[in-house]
């Protein structure tokens, strides 16, 4: 009788335990269908309102971000060799650099309250037309100097004027849940394209400056595509750069993106004194190479696990390679390790700073000027690096520079700390409710077999 009743209270057990593992994915499973039935019901109404890219669109988006990054990369280099022709002194150097990142910033301030117009196909056009036009006052420069002064600022004016616009474009018709996919993958082809171009660079200016006005026109082709520049973009609500700077969430990301800028591109003339030029060469294309691998990866990482995370990730791997190599300067290992951190972070920043935190804290309002500031950090430590870094590769130590920047990137991570994830909580539940389920039929398999 005893072991009879034993038996049927066994049976019982195991009986209610399969069936509350049967309960639990079916009740995880409705969840998910009711998260993907709302959810997707609410990202029309938040993201897609009135307007629906189609995927020939996306392409077109893409090629036209990717193609003003490589343009203006290219260009940049170009001015650095017209540079060292045309002017002597350093106070001509300095105004040439400086001309150029305030006609950038300048004009990427004015063109993001320019682009809230509702003739934005005539915008864009205009913009690319203007860096046609900017590409070929470069043809004169040894005509006379001030023609290099023009084309400076005029090269920097045509950049920022439109980058704002199409960055927020970007962001309009892309979704919290594929936006770094996206960026990532946008960035691997403005690396591939700067590396082509780097490889098949002659060393006549006149043939550098033809290939950069084909490279400009080639973004004309966007305008094929019909769809690309609805006016109904223009419905979403506009905000003031004094609503943007006053957003606690902006701030928190804001800051350390700064502090990295800053310490990153003012210790890199440090870098080529410590290493050498060769071999600083050398561990910029492996770092290159990197960073498009990793801008990809990150762009999965920022869409699955929040961008906070990622970011965080970034800012230790960083302050890491500085660590070690304070500590040990002359190891080979650090050095190597140094390049792996750097190519890793930027990788991953390039996606998530560049591409897509901004149009997430843009939420439902236009998002121009979000990337408008966040593009200073970016601009100004360029600038600096020009500018500034050779007076601070002579005074400053490399081992005290080392040190200095890995304790303000730590630093750099307080503000994270406090910062809001970007990533929707419906996106992090459904990659949750997932991986519950998958649990639930491992469970439900393995006791089927036995």
């Amino acid at each position: 009788m005893y072991i009879c009743s034993t038996y049927k209270l066994k049976s019982f057990t195991v009986y209610n335990t399969y069936a509350n593992f049967i309960f639990e994915i079916l009740y995880a499973y409705f969840q998910l269908k009711c998260w993907r039935y709302y959810g997707a019901k609410m990202r029309t109404i938040d993201f897609l309102n009135k307007v629906r890219l189609s995927p020939r669109a996306v392409v077109a988006l893409i090629i036209l971000i990717a193609n003003s990054f490589i343009w203006y990369m290219y260009a940049i280099s170009i001015l650095m060799e017209i540079v060292k022709f045309s002017l002597s002194t350093r106070f001509e150097i300095l105004t040439f650099w400086s001309i150029n990142f305030m006609g950038t910033v300048f004009f990427a301030l004015i063109g993001a309250e320019l682009a809230n117009n509702k003739k934005r196909r005539y915008f864009f056009l205009f913009w690319i037309l203007f860096g046609i036009f900017s590409s070929f006052v470069l043809l004169f420069y040894k005509l006379d100097k001030l023609l290099v002064y023009a084309a400076s600022v005029l090269l920097g004016a045509s950049f920022g004027l439109g980058m704002p616009a199409s960055m927020a474009y970007y962001a309009y018709y892309t979704t919290p849940k594929n936006r770094s996919k996206l960026g990532g993958f946008t960035f691997f082809l403005i690396g591939v394209g700067a590396f082509l171009l780097n490889v098949v660079k002659v060393d006549d200016l006149s043939v550098d400056l033809l290939v950069l006005i084909i490279l400009r026109s080639l973004s004309l082709i966007v305008f094929l595509i019909d769809d690309l520049f609805e006016e109904t973009f223009t419905a979403i609500k506009r905000c003031s750069y004094h609503q943007v700077i006053g957003q606690r969430s902006f701030l928190l990301y804001f800051i350390p993106w700064m502090m990295f800028c800053l310490v990153n591109y003012t210790s890199l003339p440090i870098m080529v004194k410590f290493l050498g030029v060769n071999l600083f060469n050398f561990l910029t294309a492996i770092e290159g190479a990197l960073i498009g691998i990793f801008a990809i990866i990150g762009g999965f990482l920022s869409d699955t696990i929040g961008r906070k995370h990622v970011v965080i990730t970034g800012f230790v791997m960083m302050g890491l390679g500085y660590a070690f190599l304070g500590v040990f300067p002359e190891s080979q290992f650090t050095i190597f390790f140094y390049t792996l951190a750097d190519g890793v972070a930027w990788g991953m920043f390039h996606t998530v700073f560049v591409m897509t935190l901004w149009g997430d804290l843009a939420q439902d309002v236009s998002s121009e000027k979000y990337y408008a500031l966040g593009g200073l950090p970016y601009l100004l430590s360029h600038f600096l690096q020009i500018v500034i870094g050779f007076y601070v590769a002579e005074m400053v130590l490399a081992n005290t520079i080392f040190s200095f920047a890995s304790f303000f990137l730590f630093l750099a991570v307080i503000p994270l700390m406090f910062a809001p994830e970007t990533l929707p909580e419906n996106a992090l539940k459904e990659r949750e409710l997932r991986s519950y389920i998958e649990k639930a039929k491992k469970v439900k398999e393995k006791f089927a077999k036995n």
